[in-house]
């Protein structure tokens, strides 16, 4: 079964590049309608540029910082002064650290919280009664294969992500007759700007895929007749992942930080 998007509108936050701006073109490709959401606002309308041009479809741009309270109700009252009824909803802003807990900025450890973990679920709360009433699209929320085992060295931006993962699977159970699809889309390293705001290519652990492989992932598992509640992006990371699930937690933990640590 292949999903058509054609005549409903997708919200996309963190639109800007790498993963949310390849789901804005696939999904543009099915003939969806576009809001995409992010801090750069020369950045959005050029990807909206483009998409408008290649698909003929309506874009709208909304350059936001997502990561403040009550940024959902923000967004509902937003697009509803605009006429504009949101059926899919891609939550995909997000950003990591990299260092010892201990040296981590407070500031930076609130601002990663804020959204990854807060923006998002405000976003869904906000967006999903009127996702349920249209049951034409899907909830996606971008977790990650950090969500698997804790990440020294990462461990704020692991726990957040394996939140992600709780979160969007016991709303996909919750809403599994309503029509809506949901899923957690758990990358693992990914070719996109991640690294660079990160500060170290040395958590890119595994075989790096591409954003269209990754986006690729999530678009097939929204077209099984049963979406699953989550999926993990690589046939590599989805065997880390099983073991990861497995294995006794202390050696998960001491694997991770083996592999991520570069101090």
């Amino acid at each position: 079964m292949t999903m058509t998007y054609s005549g409903t509108t997708a919200l996309i936050t963190g639109a800007s590049s790498g993963l949310g701006a390849e789901f804005a073109s696939q999904l543009a490709a099915r003939g969806s309608h576009l809001v995409l959401v992010a801090r750069r606002a020369d950045r959005l309308e050029e990807v909206a540029q483009g998409l408008r041009s290649k698909h003929g479809i309506n874009v709208t741009v909304l350059p936001m910082d997502l990561g403040r309270p009550g940024v959902g109700r923000e967004l509902l009252s937003e697009l509803s002064s605009r006429d504009i009824t949101v059926d899919t909803l891609i939550n995909n802003a997000g950003f990591g650290t990299h260092s010892a807990f201990v040296d981590e900025d407070p500031e930076g450890i609130a601002s990663e919280i804020s959204l990854n973990v807060a923006a998002l679920v405000d976003i869904t709360r906000a967006f999903l009664p009127g996702m349920l009433s249209s049951a034409k699209g899907a909830l996606v929320n971008v977790a990650s294969t950090a969500a698997f085992q804790p990440i020294p060295g990462m461990a704020v931006y692991g726990a957040t992500k394996a939140f992600v993962l709780s979160f969007t699977e016991a709303v996909a159970h919750e809403t599994k007759d309503s029509g809506l699809n949901v899923l957690a889309l758990c990358p693992g390293a990914t070719r996109t700007e991640f690294f660079d705001v990160l500060g170290s290519q040395s958590a890119a652990v595994g075989r790096m895929q591409t954003s269209a492989q990754v986006v690729g992932t999530a678009i097939k598992a929204l077209d099984r007749k049963g979406t699953p509640g989550s999926v993990v992006s690589g046939w590599v990371n989805r065997v880390a992942a099983g073991f990861a699930q497995r294995l006794p937690r202390a050696v998960t933990v001491a694997i991770a930080a083996r592999a991520v640590q570069d101090w």
